[in-house]
């Protein structure tokens, strides 16, 4: 056998998430795809669901493979052929999945008679990202027999569970494809730990298809399991995520492919600080106008974001050692018989929640229609109103831990309870715009197969706090060949199922440091994040998928 890798002509990317962003993986999709563009150009193809919203980075070309768009029709599906409107902008194929609702019954017959799939007990989304990734595996089935040379090596990837149905039926109808599935993380270890168990002090006595029906979770995870099992190549993202697959599916990966970062959006030099600046500047104000305050511009800025998964995510241990540190240094201050302790942190939870709109009392503060006063609005440490206020679990814990933001508090917490694509109505800045403000970012994860926004944070030059439950902590431990801290740019703190509060106090404690540190120090800091995030970027990374690739078309070989 040829020590040659084996390279595809065509690739196919199957997610719920190409042109429609929910969370991280589509950061992984699209911070990719200039690597591999530039690589296989024009050759790699994403498909995603066609869910007609204009504000997708998506832009029809209706000249572009016109003849793909002509199998689609005749295979009963309705296209929309262009550009992710991201860097490399790759080929993308938008899908409408609809009609296949009026074959679900029959759809999950076949998937439970072919690949004893069970879909009997779905709920919730199961319906709709089945339904696409069927309609997914059917337009690459006919752009393959219709428009692809019979020589041509073909990879088809899906990405978790939302698109492993199709795959499935792609490789019962035409074997010789070469398959992919890849999981960011098992949809029972997700549950597992979402739903206060413990994870880790039982993980080697969880039985993935027993808390599947324990967690009323078969129908997903029958997909993951088949999926992971039928696939040419098994794949996930972090050795820590692959011992979960071993335990809960009953499936070492094949090749693991961690992620990584395409790092050419991050302004350099100048620009950088005059965006870092502006940030400051926005997070000041908005917490100025807020509280009621005049907070000073050298203010220690952290946050903390990702999906809103309260526990898994860590946002309670976050809030914990806001105020921890709150009540020390309150207490160091008025020991010290000041007057008062000026504001020296300000805490941004930047979390996605059930939004109603930006605040118009807080939009007229900012815009200088409301005089500005020294008293503060109602609920200063929300930007946003929500539909749930009172049942929302991040602002209950605020108030349980009486963060209210109050004149005295040295500590500042503020929810941001929206996505931040630069049109929110308060901060008007997109996500990356507003990180820049940090010294610090936050990420206490419980739960995190990988860590994307760590690794984001690194790349923008903001030292952070992560966990050894995380793939990017672990990944940092290995590249350092210790556990990191602040002065490697990285602090990986310990958590398990029951250091609560010993997480919370360390973390607390990093922060005391990062107020005392000199500007030289916190410089230093930030070089070694950034240092860090460098050996994390595509072209390092990227050689794990040619493996992947590699392995699946050897595993396809031969099928007819």
């Amino acid at each position: 056998m040829s020590n040659k890798k084996l390279s595809p002509d065509f690739i196919f990317v199957s997610s719920w998430e190409v042109c429609n962003k929910v969370g991280v993986i589509y950061t992984v999709l699209s911070s990719r795809a200039k690597t591999l563009q530039e690589v296989f150009p024009d050759k790699v193809v994403f498909l995603g669901p066609d869910l007609r919203n204009d504000a997708a980075p998506f832009k029809e070309d209706p000249l572009l493979l016109p003849k793909w768009k002509e199998a689609a029709a005749r295979a009963g599906l309705a296209v929309r052929i262009g550009r992710w409107m991201v860097p490399g902008n790759p080929v993308a194929v938008l899908i409408d999945f609809s009609p296949l609702y009026a074959d679900k019954d029959q759809i999950y017959a076949k998937a439970w008679e072919y690949f004893h799939v069970d879909s009997l007990r779905a709920y919730g989304d199961y319906d709709e990202a089945s339904m696409f990734s069927v309609a997914a595996g059917r337009f690459a089935e006919a752009v393959i027999c219709e428009c692809l040379a019979s020589s041509d090596k073909i990879v088809y990837q899906a990405h978790e569970w939302m698109s492993g149905l199709g795959m499935l039926f792609l490789k019962k109808a035409l074997p010789q494809v070469a398959t992919i599935f890849t999981t960011h993380a098992t949809s029972i270890g997700r549950s597992i730990a979402g739903n206060n168990k413990l994870l880790y002090a039982y993980f080697e006595g969880y039985d993935g298809d027993q808390m599947a029906a324990e967690l009323s979770m078969e129908a997903k995870h029958s997909i993951e399991k088949k999926s992971a099992h039928g696939a040419d190549c098994f794949t996930t993202v972090s050795r820590f995520t692959d011992k979960e697959c071993v335990q809960l599916l009953d499936k070492k990966a094949d090749v693991v492919l961690p992620n990584g970062f395409e790092n050419d959006f991050v302004p350099k030099g100048a620009t950088f600080t005059a965006r870092r600046r502006a940030a400051r500047k926005a997070v000041v104000n908005v917490a100025s106008a807020l509280t009621g305050e005049d907070i000073s511009d050298d203010v220690l800025i952290v946050s903390t974001s990702g999906r809103n998964d309260f526990r898994c995510k860590g946002f309670d241990v976050f809030l914990e050692a806001m105020a921890q540190l709150n009540a020390r240094l309150k207490s160091k201050m008025n020991a010290r018989a000041e007057v008062g302790p000026r504001t020296k942190v300000l805490a941004l939870i930047e979390v996605p929640c059930w939004l109603l709109g930006p605040r118009q009392d807080l939009a007229a503060r900012l815009s200088g229609k409301k005089e500005k006063c020294q008293s503060p609005l109602p609920l200063p440490m929300i930007t946003h109103d929500l539909h749930n206020i009172n049942e929302d679990r991040i602002m209950g814990m605020i108030k349980q831990l009486g963060l209210w933001n109050s004149a005295d508090d040295a500590v500042k917490v503020i929810l941001v309870p929206c996505y931040l694509e630069g049109n929110d109505g308060i901060f008007n800045m997109p996500y990356y715009d507003l990180l820049m403000a940090n010294d610090l970012s936050l990420y206490p994860s419980y739960y995190e197969p990988w860590g994307y926004t760590p690794l984001e944070s690194c790349a923008f030059k903001i030292p952070c706090i992560t966990t050894d439950l995380s793939g990017f902590g672990q990944w940092v431990d290995e590249v350092l060949g210790h556990s990191g801290t602040l002065t490697d740019g990285v602090s990986v703190i310990h958590r398990d199922d029951n250091n609560y509060f010993e997480a919370a106090r360390e973390i607390c404690l990093a922060m005391e440091y990062m107020i005392g540190a000199t500007a030289k120090e916190r410089e230093a800091n930030r070089k070694k994040a950034a240092k860090l995030a460098e050996k994390a970027q595509w072209q390092h990374f990227i050689k794990h998928y040619y493996e992947a690739y590699d392995f699946a078309l050897r595993k396809a070989g031969g099928k007819s």
